[in-house]
This record gives structure tokens, sequence and C-alpha cells, in this order.
């Protein structure tokens, strides 16, 4: 979501331009961010263990699974009004009776 507003748009990370990069490339990158972009430097002392973790995770993206991707859409942090389409759908499935909206008295 964040990423739909930034200038230049943030690459999809399983393409061969990024994948192309070596993995030294890689551990730069997430280690002193990109200027001028969307990408922040995520360096901080006893991190580069962290950050190679994730030169490995970008080097799967491309093989990921249907199952990895599900797995991992569980845990994305969701906003309230995902929480509460989320909620709403789980009350229809489970014949919850829908809240009635407030009716709106506005005369012309």
């Amino acid at each position: 979501m964040i990423g739909r507003g930034l200038y230049p748009k943030p690459p999809d990370l399983r393409l061969p331009e990024t994948q192309k990069l070596s993995d030294g490339e890689l551990f730069w990158v997430i280690e002193n961010g990109v200027r001028f972009t969307g990408m922040p430097a995520f360096s901080s002392p006893g991190s580069q263990n962290d950050s190679w973790k994730l030169v490995l995770f970008l080097r799967h993206l491309p093989q990921l699974t249907p199952q990895e991707r599900m797995e991992m859409e569980r845990y994305n942090p969701k906003g309230p009004d995902d929480r509460m389409e989320e909620q709403q759908e789980d009350d229809f499935l489970n014949g919850a009776t829908p809240a009635p909206k407030p009716e709106s008295h506005h005369q012309l």
C-alpha cells in the first residue's frame, strides 16, 4: 500500500533486474538504502546477519510457492479497514445479522 505513491516505483524483486545483482550488491542496498527513493537503510549494530537472511529471501522470491505466499500473507499487518472487512466476512459466513446502517435524516 505504501509503495503506490513512491517515485520511482519500487521494483518487483522477483524480476531479473534485481535477481542479476550479486549477493554483495543486494546486501549493500539493504544495509545502506537507495538515496532519493523509498528504500531506507536498515543497518544497525549486529543486524548484518538479518541482512544476509534478507538476501537469501530475495533469492527465493522467484520460486515462491502459492502455499508460501499464503502463509506470508497471514502474517502481514492489517489496518483497521482490513480488520473490519474480515470481521464482516466472518460474520456473514457464520450467519450473523449485520448491524443496521444509521439512516440519514437530511431534508432537501
